[in-house]
Formats: C-alpha cells, structure tokens, sequence
C-alpha cells in the first residue's frame, strides 16, 4: 500500500475559500477539481437541461400521446438497486403525470437473467400493456426489443450502461425511442448518470410536454421533486460517478430526507437499518439501504424491494423493510462463507513469496450466484487485482452456463477487456456487459480455463508495476483546530462518494496503546501532534509499530454522553 496525498490547486481553494467556503472545505473541493463556488450550487435550476439528452422530447411525446389515449404502460425493471428505484420513481411519477394504468415487471435473476428478453416481452404483452418502458437496461437487448415490437408494443428504453458493438461499430436495439445519455450523438454531459437519474429526466421532459399540451399549468402541475428522496439512493447504491449533476441530484434527495419529505416505505428501510433519516448522509444510502433493497434482488425477488419503495402504508413499509433487512442478513452470511472459501481458491493461484496473478478468476460449483459481484469486489479489494466470481447457473436449461460478475481496477477497463477476450476468443463469451470498473458475462462451463487466461492475457498487456500497487490517495495532514466534532458534522452532511471521494487524511502519528475489541477490530489509542485521540481500524487485527503513517477518517463517538473525534482508520504505511 502506498499513501499517496492530492494536489490541492491553490487558485481553486483560495477562490473557494474567498466566496465564504470553510479553508478545509475549500481545500477538499479544490482537490476534487471543484474550481468555483457556483459548482457547489445544489439547487435544482443548476441541473442540466432535459433538452440536453438525446430522444428525451420524443419520449414525452411518446408518454403523453399514451396517456392521452389512456393506454396500458408496462415498466420492465432490473434487479438491483438502481433498476429498483428506477421502476419505483417511473410508477409514482407517471401517475403523478396521469397516466391511470401502470404496471411491472421485474426479470429473475436465476430464471430470466438480466435485461429484456423475448419471454419478459410475452409476458409484458400477455399483461395487456400497450407500452413497454425499460428503466436501467435494454440498450444492448436486441431480442427482446425485436419480440415486444413483432407483438405491436411500442418501446421506450431508458438505459445507462455503454451500447454494444459490432465489427467496431455501436449497435443500438431497434425500440421506438431510447434514452441513455451514452448512445451516439448524445451531448448530454453526465454520462455517468445513474439509471433512476435517466428515468427522472424522462418524468421532466414529460410534464414540460404535457404543460405544453395544456394539460397542467405551471403553478398547478404535479411536483417531482418528492422522488429525489429514491433518486439519490438509487445513484449513490449504483456506484456512479458523483459529477456535478449527479451530486445536485444526491444533495436534493438529501435535504428531502433530512427533513422526512420521503416516501413511507423509503422511512421505514431507515428505521429497519437502525439510521436516523434526519441526519442522513450518502453513507447511509451507499451501505445501509441499498445493500437491503440489493439483498431482494440477490437472494429472492426484487419485488419485495419495488413494493417497499412504492407503498404509502406505513405498517405494510414497515413489513417489507423487516423481510428486506431479513433477507440482508441472510446474503450477510452466504456472502461471508463464500469470500472465505474464494479467497481461499484466489490465493491458491500463487505462493506466498510471489505477487499474485495480475488478473483473478475463481469458480466453485457450490457458489451462490447471487453474491458473486460482492464477493469479487471483496476479492479484488484484498489483492488490487482485476477479479471475476463465477457461479454455476440454476436457469432451466442453463445449468451448463456460468455467470460471472466482475470488479476491476483503476487502469483497466473491465468491459472492454471482455470485448477483447470476445474479439480474441470468438464463442467462449455467450453474453456480456457492463462499465470500466464492474461488469458481467456468461460462459460455458468447459471455457472457464480459456476465459481466465485469455483475461490474464490481456491483463498482462495492459497493467505495469504502477497500476498493480495498491494507492491510495488522501488529503495529506489534518490540522488540529480542525479535530472538532461540529466540523466532522459538515463534513458528513456534505455530498461523496463515487469520482467525490470521502475526506481522507493521512500523517505519521505515534501509537500510545492497542488492543482487539470483538476479535477482528483494532482500538488504538494515538498522539496526533501532540494531543490523544482514539482510533479504530474496522476488520485489521496486525498490531501497529509505535510510529506509523496511517490514513484515516474522521468520526464522532459518543461516551458517557460527550461525543468525541475519533480516527477511522483505512490504511497504514511504516515510516522509512
């Protein structure tokens, strides 16, 4: 590991610091490439124009000519968080816009698999829809989009993944209009934007069409601002990168939530996590909720996650949050008994003297294909490699198939280095996708060797000594003025994540005292320029030499009713 500290642009922080920003603040921002205090503007008019994203007019015109004709719309949706909050603020918001008959489905992930296929398009067409709308998939579901319109659906599909190609060309599905700012001669600028994001923009373009139409008037018409509380879970769980746009949209969904304008069952995930809405922060959507409304997807059905999203009942919200948490508990376990055992099968692939392979694959007959994503991100954390988990499929029909789910590096484009496996190895990807830092594929059996070293191959071409040491990038020492509790407060209330990376500082300090608390944690005791301060470091059990460099987090805990700064910490590095 090696601690590595961000280059603060003095002009941007002397510029923030002089429009009334906090000097810590303002020197947070400035390293993140925030360079004026307009950027810091999270008020809705400073969000891109719907104007800006390529088929957004013609979506409305599409929606509202169905509303008009009081046409049947079915949303098919995806079975993680992303997909759920999608499906959740298409439903509230289309009939919010009135729209009187709106439905979903939602794919299986053992049965159906992900996206749009010819059978989900049957059984949107069986349910009497009229409109097919995807919401976080469909730009690369060929099939399905050709079957819904074979049937006579019309197909909207709102997406953000990157579009396939073919022979170096992008190919987009034949649907009616498509929405996803990464299709060609789109110049919206967040590419990054989440799913949901996607979906909400296309509720903005419809209620400007139906104002238009004369449907609403502008002081009468429907306010979608009461989604933004399931907009910013849906963007902070999917893990996209927090621009500017999508840090407006977390920053709004944030104060609604802060000031319990949410949605009943959205309340009540918060009281089945043990969190306190009125203090919410990123952290809370990233690893408390999204983790419950992914376990649906995981282990059972997403429906019960969609449900909890959409009821208004707070004693049926509080009954789907129990069985999500319930069912969070249960991926908890599965997930900890498989990262043991991969990890096992991971480190098996070299000796203890050598660096490991510079790409990861591992597969077991037993793994549960549900977790597979989680395990190889805990995977690629713990040896900074490029990582796939495979599971074996329980598909009828498809127990012959693995489906694997991958986590990447910085420097190494995960979807791309499956198209070239594919390119390379013509067959041996049955089907894949995904983004530079995680993706999915589906092989047979017999091509999990040639799978892994065709990956390792291009691994091997692609990553040097640099890219395969672990770094991590802080933001340098942390004044003392600076350790109070009001100010870790701010902090925490303020937008991060993804591409906005939390506050991390690092300094060498002297270690007064250590000891292990519940047998995996490590309680410290430290002297930070010259003055005590406790420190944790959360699943790291090695002891500390008396002086080291750690990186590390700022927190707030509570003893004997005073709250108190203390040290989270993330990594260490021996002083040389």
């Amino acid at each position: 590991m090696k601690i590595l500290v961000r280059e603060i642009p003095p002009r941007s922080a002397w510029a923030l610091e002089q429009a009334g920003i906090h000097p810590l603040l303002a020197q947070l921002y400035a390293a993140r490439g925030v360079q004026s205090v307009q950027e810091l503007d999270d008020g809705l008019t400073r969000l891109i124009a719907p104007t800006e994203m390529l088929g957004l007019s013609a979506a409305a015109t599409l929606l509202a000519d169905a509303i008009a004709a009081d046409q049947t719309l079915c949303i098919v949706a995806d079975y993680d968080c992303d997909g759920a909050t999608a499906c959740a603020v298409g439903i509230r918001g289309l009939r919010l816009l009135g729209a009187k008959h709106v439905s979903y489905i939602v794919p299986d992930r053992v049965v159906d698999g992900y996206g749009l296929t010819s059978p989900i398009s049957e059984r949107v067409k069986a349910s009497g829809a009229d409109v097919l709308i995807t919401v976080d998939n469909g730009i690369a579901s060929f099939e399905g989009v050709a079957t819904a319109r074979a049937l006579g659906l019309q197909v909207l599909v709102t997406d953000h993944h990157l579009p396939a190609s073919r022979d170096g060309q992008i190919v987009l599905p034949e649907a009616d209009v498509i929405v996803n700012p990464n299709q060609p001669g789109c110049t919206f600028a967040s590419k990054s934007i989440a799913g949901v994001g996607v979906m909400f923009y296309v509720l903005l373009a419809l209620r400007a069409e139906l104002r238009q139409r004369g449907v609403f008037h502008a002081a009468t018409q429907p306010k979608l601002d009461a989604l933004l509380p399931l907009v910013a879970l849906g963007t902070v769980a999917d893990v996209v990168k927090l621009d500017a746009n999508n840090r407006r949209l977390v920053a709004q969904g944030l104060k609604r939530v802060r000031a319990l304008m949410l949605p009943t069952g959205l309340a009540s995930l918060f009281v089945a996590a043990g969190r306190d809405a009125q203090v919410a922060t990123t952290f809370d959507f990233g690893f408390a909720l999204g983790p419950r409304i992914n376990a649906a997807g995981r282990l059972s059905d997403m429906t019960l996650g969609i449900e909890c999203l959409l009821t208004d009942d707070a004693a049926r919200g509080l009954e789907l949050a129990k069985a999500l948490d319930g069912i969070n508990r249960e991926r908890r376990e599965i997930e900890g008994s498989m990262r043991e055992q991969a990890l096992a099968v991971a480190e098996s692939l070299f000796d203890d003297n050598e660096e490991a392979p510079p790409a990861i694959c591992v597969f077991d007959p037993d793994f549960h294909e549900g977790v597979v994503g989680i395990v190889a991100s805990r995977i690629k954390d713990k040896l900074h490699r490029p990582t796939f988990v495979f599971a074996q499929s329980k598909a009828p029909g498809r127990e012959h198939e693995l489906k694997g789910s991958g986590r990447s590096i910085p420097g190494f484009h995960l979807r791309d280095a499956l198209d070239l496996v594919a390119k390379r190895h013509p067959g041996v990807l049955l089907r894949f996708g995904g983004h530079a830092m995680a993706a999915g594929c589906t092989i047979a059996v017999e091509d999990f060797d040639a799978f892994e070293q065709s990956l390792s191959q291009v691994a091997r071409e692609w990553l040097d000594a640099a890219t395969l040491m672990r770094r991590l990038d802080t933001d340098g020492p942390l004044k003392p003025e600076y350790r109070r509790v009001e100010l870790v407060d701010a902090l925490h209330k303020e937008v991060w994540g993804q591409g906005f990376a939390p506050p991390t500082f690092s300094e060498e300090v002297e270690v007064l005292s250590q000891r292990l608390v519940g047998e995996k944690h490590l309680a410290l005791k430290l002297k930070h320029q010259g003055q005590p301060v406790d420190g944790i470091w959360f699943g790291h059990t090695e002891p500390l030499p008396a002086r080291v460099k750690l990186a590390f987090r700022l927190d707030a805990d509570a003893w004997n009713g005073v709250r108190r700064v203390r040290f989270l910490v993330e990594a260490a590095q021996a002083e040389l």
